[in-house]
């Protein structure tokens, strides 16, 4: 089984991202981007951060 956790290898500046991609089986740019897009609604600046809180890591 799966499990969402941060990313060690794939991390940028938290691994939420790198996580997030490697779950999904996307990759970890398109999440990037998502985050950005939301990231201009103040939306995606509150999302990641609490993901970045409480994902564990690998």
């Amino acid at each position: 089984m799966k499990k969402l956790c941060r990313s060690y290898h794939d991390r940028k500046i938290c691994g939420v991202c790198g996580g997030i991609g490697e779950y999904l089986g996307v990759d970890p740019t398109v999440v990037r981007l998502v985050f950005v897009v939301l990231g201009l609604l103040h939306v995606g600046i509150i999302l990641y951060i609490a993901a970045a809180i409480l994902m564990p890591t690998e």
